[in-house]
């Protein structure tokens, strides 16, 4: 529970920021959106085996983070999270391709383990690029920017509504835990015993918290979509963003600059 806790808070934290007022922030949210989508694809359509090509785009997250005030440290928790999965996922490639690809420091590295590494280097640069948006942006910023790109309101308010109440029911779920702890003077029992009464009281607790949080909403006047916080206006600077940020992507994607910048170096040295 602590755990879930400190990711709690620190996902709240990183959406937050998204309120700022830096010049990021003031970007329209649809630009930052196109851009790391545009982003996002261009990553995945590196081959496989791909690795130092790939290596000019983190530029992108790098860049945007730093300049819209995002901390590394909470972007590097998330990505820390969710790299187990990734590797799990790519585990059984140095099992099964082992025809040696490069040659590292004397090493030989197969084909399975270049597919690893691009795997984990392509999910670091779309998972940070993704979190550096919400904290540049804000959940609801990008909502709103999902919907002013034609995408069904009814899903993007879906959405929101998820998310938010992704933390009311964490909250309920820590409440319980802790008054749970109290009244049991830390003693442990078979946490599996225990499972089922605890899911079922929280199943009913969120059960009447969302039907509150619904009679509420609709006594304010909610009719089903979320209005956005900023008015959405497309101007000369977003335009430009979004055109140098694309520009840049497909550069990246047609050249191999790493390899271009290495051959330049050994031909001036010759």
């Amino acid at each position: 529970m602590r755990r879930l806790e400190e990711a709690l808070l620190d996902l709240g934290s990183l959406d937050a920021l998204g309120a700022g007022d830096g010049p990021v922030h003031r970007l329209d949210p649809r630009a930052k959106v196109v851009a790391t989508l545009v982003f996002a694809a261009v990553v995945a359509s590196y081959p496989r085996h791909e690795l130092s090509a790939l290596l000019p785009l983190a530029l992108f997250p790098v860049a945007l983070g730093s300049i819209g005030g995002v901390p590394a440290r909470l972007v590097t928790k998330k990505l820390a999270a969710g790299l187990p999965f990734v590797l799990l996922l790519g585990a059984a490639g140095p099992l099964l391709e082992r025809t040696p690809a490069a040659d590292f420091l004397g090493v030989p590295v197969s084909l399975g383990w270049m597919t690893l590494f691009s795997l984990v280097l392509k999910f670091l640069l779309t998972a940070a690029a993704a979190l550096v948006l919400v904290g540049t942006t804000s959940v609801a910023g990008v909502a709103s920017a999902l919907s002013g790109l034609g995408a069904p309101r009814a899903l993007v308010t879906q959405l929101v509504l998820l998310y938010r109440f992704a933390f009311v029911l964490a909250e309920d779920a820590l409440r319980m835990r802790r008054a749970r702890d109290l009244r049991s003077f830390g003693s442990r029992g078979s946490e599996l015993a225990r499972a089922g009464p605890f899911l079922g009281n929280l199943l009913v607790r969120t059960w009447e918290r969302a039907s509150r949080i619904h009679r509420a909403m609709a006594a304010r006047g909610f009719d089903g979509t979320l209005p956005p916080r900023r008015p959405l206006r497309l101007g000369a600077a977003d335009a430009a963003f979004l055109g140098a940020s694309a520009a840049a992507f497909v550069a990246c994607r047609a050249w191999d600059l790493p390899g271009l910048l290495g051959a330049a170096l050994s031909g001036g040295a010759r």
